[in-house]
């Protein structure tokens, strides 16, 4: 019907070539918006710049020179009566020129020393702004993500991009410019009652455009130099963040290894991987990037509140993402130019391994033979196979790599502390799963291949075991030697023992399973040496009194004499 009655009165006007007096307002809407989703009626409100001239163009007011727009309500005499006919229809943004009679303008008395008696007027319009008291806040979605889990309610805070404009698309603000998000509660009186009202329902990376009429914005006030009086607003809204002050963490586990022998708890150590981002899923740190994981206690305030929160009851290999509220994460203030101030943090966590400071090596048995009658102690020179993992499963050294299996003396500080010890009481051709803390194996500085602070994972096989002695000792009585002993060591009786005697005494000992000469080493060399020791006054044989000399003269030493 509106655009009928516009139809109808441009017809009159076109149609009319009368030279004769006006009988309507003549309107000639010469730019007319492409989109125009409103048009002027009877008891809006509207806001419009103007220039008004004679037909003769002389202007005698301005409402652009005058930097101030009109302000009024249509159709209820408010206006002038051609310009309450004049502005029926009209739509924001467009220019239409009207022409306006005496009788429908100021008549027979003219106004004041401004305009005559009886003069046609000629306003040359653009709208502004249109709005009705009747008008709500108006919502429309432009995108949203498929999934929604949760939306924006009361007392929820929240952070989000805007574009600001007025109803005529003149831009007044922008977050984007700021290069910073609007952080805000919602519906707790620190916004516009418009905004307020137009964010409630939306999710996380939802846009939406929010039209607030000036009533529910900066109402006559206007706001500085940007926002007029009576203005509406239009925000292009960009939902980045939600939270709300009583949350808690959220985990959502992704991946559960099987079996899960342990979880972690406070106290322990842990080594894992993370993708860190915002909930707009935009990345502000990854453990990957840097190729190395982090490592840290749990539950010891060494990490933000969430995280040593979310840390804890985790198994090895565990995949889940946590979700942490600001207030247990960087809080109001952020961190650095990384992490904004309110933001929520998603973490994508993957543990390595854990520990605690007071475990032990841990050892399953695998294989046993029937028959273990031997095993594997201190100062013994063992044969063994091994691979050597990553609690993740990642092989970091295997002696199948090499052209024959490693050789060790057991307690020898050869080998990490938590593989020497995983590989005693062990038969030849057991096999042995055994996990090494770091402080039993290569620490918190790592070595070659190592990170630091892992935990080693080792599979162990026993391959050749030779009873050794102890250390510092060259053979050992296996029970007590021969007392006394020199007529022992004298074969021939003779009163003297040399080199060929003495080497052929501790022969007979080793093979009769009474004594033990040092494994890996040269026999012939191991009792030229204690020859040696034994012959006080290097004249080629040992008699009485030089092994008794030996042990009176030095205690000290004789606790280290094999003899």
């Amino acid at each position: 019907m509106k655009l009928i009655v516009v139809l109808v009165l441009l017809s009159a006007v076109y149609i009319n070539c009368s030279p004769g007096p006006l009988d309507d307002v003549v309107i000639d809407r010469y730019d007319i918006p492409r989109v125009c989703p409103r048009e002027v009626q009877t008891g809006d409100f509207v806001r419009y710049h103007y220039n008004g001239t004679f037909l003769d163009g002389k202007k005698f007011d301005s409402s652009l020179e005058r930097g101030n727009p009109f302000i009024g309500q249509v159709g209820l005499g408010r206006l002038i009566t051609g310009m309450d006919r004049g502005v029926q229809g009209m739509c924001v943004n467009e220019r239409r020129k009207v022409t306006v009679p005496p009788h429908l303008a100021y008549g027979s008395l003219g106004a004041g020393g401004v305009i005559p008696p009886d003069t046609v007027l000629v306003f040359d319009v653009v709208l502004l702004d249109i709005w009705n008291t009747d008008d709500k806040v108006q919502i429309r979605t432009l995108s949203k993500p498929e999934s929604c889990k949760r939306t924006v309610v009361v007392s929820d805070f929240i952070r989000y991009h805007y574009n600001g404009t007025l109803l005529n698309g003149i831009p007044f603000d922008s977050s984007y410019s700021r290069n910073s998000t609007y952080d805000t509660y919602v519906g707790q009186g620190y916004l516009i009652k418009g905004m307020d009202e137009g964010l409630l329902g939306m999710c996380l990376g939802e846009r939406r455009t929010i039209i607030i009429p000036p009533f529910l914005a900066y109402e006559e006030k206007g706001y500085g130099t940007q926002i007029p009086s009576q203005a509406t607003l239009v925000f292009e809204v960009l939902l980045v963040d939600l939270f709300n002050p009583e949350d808690d963490l959220i985990v959502e586990v992704k991946e559960v290894p099987k079996p899960c022998p342990r979880k972690t708890v406070v106290g322990d150590y842990i080594r894992y991987h993370y993708n860190g981002t915002f909930q707009d899923g935009s990345s502000f740190d990854s453990s990957y990037q840097r190729n190395s994981t982090y490592n840290t206690y749990i539950g010891m305030g060494y990490v933000i509140a969430g995280m040593d929160k979310a840390l804890q009851g985790l198994c090895v290999g565990e995949k889940r993402r946590v979700i942490l509220p600001p207030h247990m994460a960087y809080g109001e203030k952020g961190t650095g130019d990384i992490i904004p101030g309110s933001a929520v943090l998603v973490f994508d966590i993957h543990v390595i391994d854990f520990h605690n400071p007071k475990d032990a090596v841990e050892i399953k048995v695998t294989y046993k033979p029937e028959e273990c009658n031997v095993t594997s102690e201190i100062d013994d020179l063992i044969k063994y196979r091994y691979n050597c993992s990553l609690m993740d499963g990642t092989l970091l050294y295997s002696s199948d790599h090499f052209d024959s299996p490693p050789v060790t003396t057991l307690g020898a500080n050869k080998v990490i502390e938590g593989l020497d010890e995983g590989l005693r009481g062990m038969c030849v051709g057991e096999k042995r799963q055994v996990v090494v803390p770091p402080h039993l194996g290569h620490g918190e500085n790592g070595a070659r291949g190592v990170p630091s602070s892992a935990v080693l994972y080792f599979e162990l096989e026993l391959l050749d075991l030779q009873k050794g002695v102890p250390d510092g000792y060259m053979f050992v009585w296996l029970g007590d030697s021969p007392d006394p002993l020199f007529p022992a060591m004298d074969l021939n009786k003779d009163g003297e023992v040399p080199l060929e005697e003495f080497s052929e005494f501790l022969m007979l000992q080793v093979k009769d399973g009474k004594g033990r000469l040092r494994p890996a080493m040269d026999a012939d060399q191991i009792i030229k040496d204690m020859f040696k020791n034994q012959d006080r006054n290097g004249d080629g044989k040992i008699v009485p009194d030089e092994l008794k000399l030996k042990v009176e003269e030095d205690s000290e030493k004789a606790k280290h004499e094999e003899l």
